[in-house]
């Protein structure tokens, strides 16, 4: 007997399938690609609706193909593509293609950017290509732009998200461990829809749910390319939540990223039980006033780099520059990414990046401060590029919760 999907769980509706493979056909038709094949698990579910175990072949001109390993018939029910093939191994696929498509490809577009050098080397073996080339940019070109039902996901994504931080607000209290408390607004989430696993692009990157630092693990640096990393539960786990006691009167950061029906939210707000030290409260008001103003600032057309150097040259205004986004010597180079179906997606709103910001484009921008060893302060929220300007996705308010 299958176990029905869960309520939460919203197939892709064809229309929006079907602009998706359209709109990447456009992409890359002018590149000399004759198709691409898509394996990686994120793109195949944006593309085709599902993520059962296959690959999608879409051609320059015609309908994709989508080849199913395991399970074609969960992947029938899922995809609303038109032409799902079911296979035993990857090396059916070029002989199905002759049977679906006009042509095999002479040009074939594979992610690069993600794909396994002994993958592609079996790709190479068995697709009888003249040229392998990356496809990686077009698709990831297509994705960073969002429809409306793209947006409709990710605001039921930030009311779950609102919901967590509104529990947190309510059990945080002085003797939880951070990973603790950590496991409570996690379990919380979790019975809303979250489904836990975060998903990031780069093979050298983990996505952790519960970024929790308080006092001075605040102030600690460590592998993630973030401002601040924690203390984190082991060496395995270097970074995040840790063992430490949260003690009254301590400023505790919380990062919290979550993903409802495969779209992330990623926020950040300050807490603090009874009263926060001044010099942290003042910090934390510190990064509200730029979150607001780059709500303000943001305008279609803007580059990624100015945006970046305009948060700098506010944090710098406010008597922030060594702290600003690291401790002096190890600060990052970005304030915010692009958001989607991954945790973080193009565009990086980072020092050089001069990729322009469009309507539809949802980026969460993160300004931080990092005391060594004494503490962190900061906001994230997720906001919409629009038309005229820019809104915030995020339904977190934006405040500091001194409970």
């Amino acid at each position: 007997m299958t176990t029905p999907p869960s309520p939460r769980a919203t197939p892709i509706p064809i229309t929006e399938i079907n602009r998706r493979w359209s709109r990447l056909q456009k992409v890359f038709r002018g590149k000399g690609i004759d198709g691409i094949l898509i394996v990686q698990r994120v793109d195949l579910l944006y593309f085709s609706g599902t993520a059962q175990d296959g690959a999608l072949y879409v051609p320059s001109l015609g309908e994709p193909v989508l080849f199913i390993k395991r399970y074609f018939p969960r992947a029938c029910k899922e995809s609303p593509l038109a032409q799902i093939v079911p296979i035993d191994s990857f090396r059916d696929i070029p002989g199905c293609l002759r049977d679906h498509c006009a042509s095999p490809p002479r040009t074939l577009g594979l992610e690069f950017d993600v794909m396994p050098v002994a993958e592609f080397q079996f790709f190479k073996k068995t697709f009888p290509c003249k040229r392998f080339v990356d496809a990686s940019t077009s698709i990831l070109d297509v994705r960073k732009t969002k429809s409306s039902w793209d947006i409709q996901q990710m605001e039921r994504t930030a009311e779950m998200s609102a919901l967590t931080f509104d529990y947190m607000r309510r059990i945080l209290k002085p003797g939880l461990s951070e990973i603790g408390f950590a496991g409570l607004f996690e379990n919380f989430a979790r019975d809303r829809g979250h489904a836990g696993k975060l998903r990031v692009r780069n093979y050298r990157t983990e996505g952790y749910s519960w970024h929790v630092l308080s006092g001075r693990s605040g102030g600690m640096t460590g592998v993630l390319d973030s401002p601040a990393s924690g203390q984190g539960s082991s060496y395995a786990f270097p970074c995040g939540a840790g063992e430490k006691i949260i003690r009254a009167e301590e400023p505790v950061m919380v990062d919290f990223a979550s993903v409802l029906n495969g779209f992330h939210m990623d926020e950040t707000r300050m807490f603090a039980v009874g009263s926060m030290p001044d010099k942290a409260l003042q910090a934390a008001q510190a990064t509200m006033t730029i979150h607001q103003d780059l709500l303000e600032t943001i305008k279609p057309g803007m580059c990624a780099h100015d945006l970046f150097s305009h948060a700098l040259h506010m944090a710098e205004s406010l008597g922030y520059k060594e702290s600003y986004l690291g401790i002096p010597g190890h600060q990052v180079s970005f304030i915010g990414h692009g958001i989607g179906y991954e945790l973080i997606e193009p565009p990086i709103i980072a020092h050089g990046k001069e990729d322009l910001l469009l309507p539809g484009m949802t980026v969460a921008l993160e300004p931080k401060f990092v005391f060594e060893d004494a503490f962190s302060a900061g906001i994230e929220s997720v906001f919409l590029v629009t038309d005229t300007g820019a809104r915030l996705i995020s339904q977190t308010p934006s405040v500091i919760f001194i409970i």
